[in-house]
């Protein structure tokens, strides 16, 4: 009786074991496999893809009624860079540190004493007197609008004794040259500064074959939230303490093979439109002479014509309207924060680019001010800035609850222009994914090559007349061989003076320049210098590089890290000069060293390259505003993914 019970209990026990294995096979079987609409066994958080979705293109996921419910776009498993994430509706800023929910702030106070217009009535608007995280005044910084120039490496290497010519090649740098002195770059090093928006330059296709790997990123269409990407940890690489021109060269090269934004939710008409635009820009005619292009000041000139053309017969934007003044649609027109002001204006008031039908829409435009976000809610002395974040933390939330664009993309195609120096911080968490145009276009601080671009930071003194001064002496009136006046913000400045102030009569280096009517001193200096220096300040960027190209002097820019504007069109080496910040005590030996000839054939690339740099009340063709939007622009279109 015993042993036919052992039996028995033996059988039993195997039957068991059978059916948990069939049991066990089965959940693994669901669990790998993946339905249309993203159901799955184990997660509520699949996408779509092309191939199984039974998505039309013109299909939406219905609008979320629930805004309280909508926190920003995180798909799950995403193997994207991105510094912050959003979970549980905090922003995480450290282990244990989180910002407290708050309300959308609809009318964030009065703003007296600023200007919000054209009238040009208040022109010390900008300058009032601002504590900064150092002890530092806004007006200081407001009242410096000393010379600035940008990049050059012109083919020279500059040393102090010694000239090497390469025909302007941005890509064939000799090791003695300062701006290529570090240029044994690992290849990983491309991992550490693109993003996962990542777009191709206006350079020469350099043939490589990189192979893209798609991300797996699961959302439910059926989950009224959206979330930022979280960050992956094994993304970064070490990355040079200085990148190079000719580093950023290879960056941008590279950023077409690298990256793509993420899949749309659903594909739509739009898609295949940028599709179709790329690849028109890749195969454009090969421009041999045209009147309004000079070739050289461009890495690309036949791709730039022909994106600029099929952004005018092509492009629609749709501006939110949302949000209250003065944070939303009430910029500063003067003063050092005026080009996101001047850009809001002329986009807000466009019938040729702006669409009221966001279906139609290849581009979204978050219209707030950086400028008056700091101006409005940054405590003074408070040292803080998670007010300011959390209040684009909620301008999201209500544009991602109350429209399905957001969703869609991640916020891929939508774009922020934004100027002031805390912008890259304010904005790398709930829109990491957005085009950002930026001012502060810095290297180490997260600036994204093919996604990001630079924006011109311009000092404007009179808003009714914004090229009042336009322009300088002739090449052979400037006597003055290289000229800075600015106060001393951050550490670059110091050294200069140190170095040159009072040193040399060729070298007109001074700190702060007593006040003049109209700043006359200072534009006069730039009017009959060869050379304005730009020093950075606080940050990399300065509105020198602009003012100098305004006054057809040649840009020299000191300022390591810096992304100088319009990156993907521009070719800065065959109009300015870019020094090392460690070489300023060879300052005067770099500019002696480069030939006459030389001198003014840069002196001509800079008159010609002036009219991308100028606004104007009504935006003229290829001026600064048209060339903003034709980076954002050309930057969506090489970053969208293929189906």
């Amino acid at each position: 009786m015993g042993q036919e019970f052992l039996s028995l209990f033996q059988l039993e026990t195997k039957k068991l074991l059978w059916l948990i294995g069939i049991t066990f096979a089965v959940i693994l079987t669901f669990q790998y496999l993946e339905f249309p609409y993203g159901i799955s066994l184990f997660s509520t958080d699949k996408i779509p893809t092309p191939g199984i979705s039974t998505l039309k293109a013109s299909d939406e996921p219905s609008k979320s009624k629930l805004v309280s419910n909508v926190t920003l776009f995180k798909p799950a498993n995403a193997t994207v860079d991105h510094a912050f994430e959003i979970t549980n509706k905090s922003l995480i800023f450290g282990e244990n540190e989180t910002i407290p929910r708050t309300g959308f702030v609809l009318e964030p106070g009065s703003t007296s004493n600023i200007s919000l217009g054209f009238d040009g009535s208040d022109p010390t608007s900008t300058v009032e007197s601002i504590e900064r995280p150092d002890k530092e005044s806004e007006t200081q910084k407001a009242e410096d609008p000393g010379p600035c120039s940008f990049n050059k490496t012109i083919g020279l290497s500059f040393s102090a004794n010694q000239l090497q010519e390469d025909n302007l090649s941005s890509t064939d740098q000799k090791s003695g040259s300062p701006c290529a002195s570090s240029t044994n770059m690992s290849t990983d090093i491309i991992t550490a500064v693109l993003s996962n928006d990542s777009t191709i330059s206006l350079f020469q296709k350099d043939n490589i074959t990189n192979s893209i790997k798609e991300e797996s990123v699961r959302s439910s269409l059926n989950d009224a939230k959206v979330s930022v990407p979280s960050e992956n940890k094994d993304y970064h690489t070490p990355i040079p303490e200085v990148t190079t021109v000719f580093e950023m060269n290879k960056l941008l090269r590279q950023s077409h093979d690298w990256y793509r934004s993420m899949r749309p939710r659903w594909f739509s008409a739009v898609d295949q439109e940028l599709l179709q635009v790329r690849s028109e820009i890749e195969n454009a005619p090969i421009v041999k002479k045209d009147p309004n292009f000079y070739g050289p000041i461009y890495h690309n000139v036949s791709m730039f014509k022909r994106s600029y053309e099929l952004m005018e017969k092509t492009l629609k934007v749709y501006v939110y309207m949302e949000g209250a003044r003065p944070i939303m649609h009430s910029p500063f027109f003067t003063g050092l924060y005026a080009s996101e002001g001047w850009f809001m204006k002329q986009m807000e008031a466009n019938d040729r680019f702006v669409t009221r039908d966001p279906k139609k829409a290849h581009l979204f435009y978050l219209p707030f001010s950086s400028r008056m976000l700091e101006e409005t809610l940054y405590v003074q002395g408070s040292h803080n800035h998670k007010n300011l974040i959390q209040y684009l933390h909620n301008y999201v939330e209500m544009i991602a609850g109350k429209y399905t664009f957001w969703n869609r993309t991640g916020g891929a195609d939508h774009f922020l222009v934004g100027c002031h120096d805390w912008a890259p911080g304010e904005t790398k968490v709930e829109m990491a994914n957005c085009i950002r145009a930026l001012c502060n276009a810095d290297v180490k601080e997260g600036f994204v090559f093919g996604k990001d671009t630079s924006l011109p930071e311009t000092y404007v003194r009179n808003a009714q007349i914004p090229t009042k001064d336009l322009g300088g002496n002739s090449a052979s009136k400037r006597k003055t061989l290289a000229f800075f006046a600015g106060s001393m913000h951050g550490y670059v400045r110091p050294i200069l003076l140190q170095h040159w102030e009072n040193k040399d009569p060729d070298m007109k280096i001074f700190g702060k320049l007593p006040k003049s009517k109209g700043n006359r001193n200072y534009i006069q200096y730039m009017k009959s210098s060869k050379y304005c220096i730009c020093a950075k300040g606080y940050e990399v960027n300065s509105p020198r590089v602009v003012e100098a190209i305004f006054h057809e002097c040649v840009p020299v820019i000191i300022s390591d890290n810096f992304v100088p504007p319009f990156y993907e069109v521009l070719n800065w080496e065959s109009f300015a000069v870019i020094v090392l910040e460690k070489d300023i005590p060879n300052l005067k030996n770099i500019l002696l060293s480069i030939p006459e000839k030389e001198y003014l054939r840069l002196q001509m690339r800079v008159k010609k390259v002036q009219h991308h740099f100028l606004w104007h009340k009504n935006p003229v063709k290829y001026d600064i505003f048209h060339m903003i939007l034709h980076s954002i622009w050309y930057n969506r279109i090489f970053s969208a993914p293929t189906r």
